[in-house]
């Protein structure tokens, strides 16, 4: 049976530590804010490293997948059966070129877009029905250099919008496992459409 006080909070990433602090890596940096704000320590485990943690009656299981990125849906797969969780208890966090450097959007499904571990997630459990967290890193690459983009680390003056996002993301994750989706979307997301703005505003002003 299912246990209704578990969720699954899972950030995607490559567990290599060439790929530390690289903008694909955005969903490890959120998973590891989250298991700081609750002072919870990741331990290697099975397909992943793995905090637990506690907040208002609720258990969180704080996942991030050792497998490579492409492979992300067999440590979920796994960490959903072993611990009992429903997928509408499960919110995978990770990066977005579609969306703007320093926002975050939450949806409660979807296809996979250009995002391999997303995608492998839904073909693995073979549902679109996941909820997810996707993090803007922008799209500020010439064609042709989206892999070396992906992969590159943000600058000092983008982490001044990074920082940021990812102190909100944390809080969007309390919302969800104490509300639910639908009232943390409600919350967060239009608040993160004018943020977006506002920085396209700023952008436009700059030029």
């Amino acid at each position: 049976m299912e246990n209704e006080k578990r969720y699954l909070i899972v950030g995607l990433g490559n567990a290599e530590q060439q790929y530390a602090g690289t903008r694909h890596n955005y969903g490890f940096e959120v998973a590891n804010a989250v298991a700081k704000a609750f002072k919870a320590e990741f331990k290697n485990d099975r397909l992943a490293y793995v905090a637990r943690a506690n907040f208002k009656g609720r258990e969180l299981v704080i996942l991030m997948p050792t497998t490579y990125m492409n492979l992300s849906g067999k440590a979920v797969k796994h960490w959903l059966a072993e611990e009992n969780v429903s997928v509408d208890h499960c919110l995978v966090i990770y990066d977005d070129i579609d969306l703007p450097l320093g926002i975050f959007k939450l949806k409660p499904k979807g296809g996979g877009g250009t995002h391999n571990g997303i995608g492998n997630i839904i073909e693995t459990l073979g549902r679109t029905d996941i909820p997810r967290m996707r993090c803007g890193i922008g799209k500020d690459y010439a064609q042709g250099y989206q892999v070396n983009y992906v992969l590159s680390r943000f600058s000092s003056e983008e982490l001044k919008l990074v920082e940021p996002c990812i102190e909100r993301a944390v809080s969007a994750v309390k919302s969800f496992v104490t509300v639910g989706m639908q009232m943390t979307m409600n919350q967060f997301n239009t608040k993160e459409a004018e943020r977006a703005k506002e920085l396209a505003a700023n952008s436009d002003s700059e030029q």
